[in-house]
């Protein structure tokens, strides 16, 4: 019984050795001077955090063996920051018009060290506040996250047409 519960544990291990999982990597090119990040230094941390979290959910989205590396060169979240004078925390105004979400990215995604596509991209979604969104009201990064989405479906991964 031994003997089988090793040769199945070294056969398991082996396919794992063997099998190629999907990565995606994201880099931050002077945050410090993006268009629209938090003044707070905690905050801008928190979201760019936010962001590297939500970047790493991609991986799932990848074929095995894909591996996408992406540098974001600007941010300009949805909506305007509207500082309290009071000292109390700045508070982000969403109205639907001029002031939808935008990232400037660049990317690589490769195969066994073959580039398969590579861009340098603004993203952005001028209707931000219309149609369906897979986040719900509480995630403060809802409109930048749904824009990406978008963005990796249609230029990383496009659906195949079926006829």
């Amino acid at each position: 019984m031994r003997a089988l519960t090793r040769t199945m544990l070294a056969a398991s291990l082996a396919l794992l050795a063997g099998a190629a999982w999907a990565d995606v990597s994201v880099s931050y090119v002077k945050p410090e001077d993006f268009a629209d990040m938090p003044r707070n230094a905690i905050d801008r941390e928190r979201v760019l955090k936010d962001f590297s979290d939500y970047f790493a959910t991609l991986n799932k989205k990848l074929p095995p063996g894909q591996n996408l590396k992406i540098e974001v060169l600007d941010i300009d979240l949805a909506g305007r920051m509207w500082p309290r004078r009071n000292g109390g925390e700045d508070i982000r105004v969403l109205n639907g018009g001029a002031d939808w979400p935008r990232m400037h990215l660049r990317y690589t995604l490769e195969q066994d060290g073959k580039v398969l596509r590579s861009g340098d991209e603004q993203v952005s979604n001028m209707n931000y506040m219309q149609g369906f969104s897979r986040y719900s009201d509480g995630d403060t990064l809802r409109f930048e996250k749904q824009m990406l989405d978008d963005w990796f479906n249609k230029t990383i991964v496009p659906k195949v047409a079926k006829r």
